[in-house]
């Protein structure tokens, strides 16, 4: 079979201020970086508000969408990192990177697709039940994995998170329910200021990964293989989901990891390998941080052709 690319050119209205650097650059670069691969090339259809529901109550994407300014700016989260933006052209753009993951989903385990990488934006894993942070507004992937168990009737899905920020909405968003396993590496210290190792959410499902800045590919690869690993292997997972930050390489500007573009080769390897082996190679990625333009193309790219390889 093939790799499924799924984006819409929606994700390029969703503005923030030219200090931001969450901005609509990155899906251009993004764009431009998988021109030549061959994907199936998929419109991110509009997420429906009952889709929505499966991890945020419908009072809050009621705000969401009443906050839509008529045009400027305006910052959600201003309790918290003031990072997280809406615009006039945001509604569409949130709603379709639901819809894409969500597609992404129904596509995989149709059976349409061997796996399939989303490529919208705002990122989701920082946002949690009521709280927008760290440019995120709604929990893309939290949301993805409720869909493939309750409309999908899966009994175990995992989530493995490799950006470089801990992924505390989707631990939030999924923590309470027992069959979500959650594996996720991020700096520490570093913002958000969660996820130590101690924290293994009240089911045992929670697999914090922290990392000392100045961690390279290498030591990062190693922990992934001692720790992500076995607890992959024990859950048996009937479909990986990854939440794809690209904000561990050594050029970006938000964190201090020292990955290098072949690691997310290998680390991407690594899962679609045990994919292969526990789920019958079900993957699907959802793009959330990375913010050197010309590192979040090279690592996408890289990213992308370990999927198309293991089809």
């Amino acid at each position: 079979m093939a790799t499924a690319f799924i984006s819409h050119k929606d994700g390029l209205q969703h503005e923030t201020p030219p200090s931001a650097p969450e901005r609509i650059a990155r899906l251009e670069y993004i764009f431009q970086a998988i021109e030549d691969l061959p994907l199936i090339r998929v419109d991110a259809p509009l997420a429906s508000d009952a889709s929505i529901a499966l991890c945020h109550p419908q009072k809050y994407t009621n705000a969401v969408r009443n906050g839509i300014p008529k045009n400027g700016f305006i910052c959600l989260d201003a309790d918290t990192d003031k990072e997280t933006f809406l615009s006039p052209g945001s509604a569409s753009a949130l709603w379709r990177a639901v819809g894409g993951a969500i597609k992404a989903v129904d596509m995989v385990l149709d059976g349409e697709v061997t796996n399939a990488f989303v490529a919208m934006r705002p990122p989701g894993h920082h946002a949690e039940k009521t709280l927008p942070m760290g440019f995120c507004v709604f929990g893309n992937i939290a949301i993805a994995a409720k869909h493939a168990l309750e409309v999908h009737r899966l009994s175990r899905v995992a989530v493995v998170d490799f950006d470089v920020h801990h992924g505390n909405g989707t631990q939030a968003l999924l923590q309470d329910d027992p069959r979500v396993l959650f594996i996720t590496s991020q700096q520490m210290p570093l913002w958000p200021g969660t996820g130590l190792a101690s924290d293994r959410g009240p089911h045992q499902t929670v697999l914090n990964i922290p990392l000392a800045p100045g961690t390279d590919g290498t030591h990062a690869l190693k922990e992934y293989q001692c720790k992500a690993l076995p607890a992959l292997n024990n859950f048996q997972p009937e479909l990986i989901l990854i939440s794809a930050g690209f904000d561990a390489h050594q050029d970006d500007p938000l964190a201090q990891l020292n990955w290098s573009t072949d690691t997310y080769t290998d680390i991407t390897d690594m899962l679609t390998g045990l994919a292969q082996t526990l789920c019958k190679g079900r993957v699907v990625s959802v793009l959330e941080g990375g913010y050197d333009l010309n590192a979040l193309a090279a690592c996408v790219h890289a990213h992308i052709k370990s999927l198309i390889k293991a089809c």
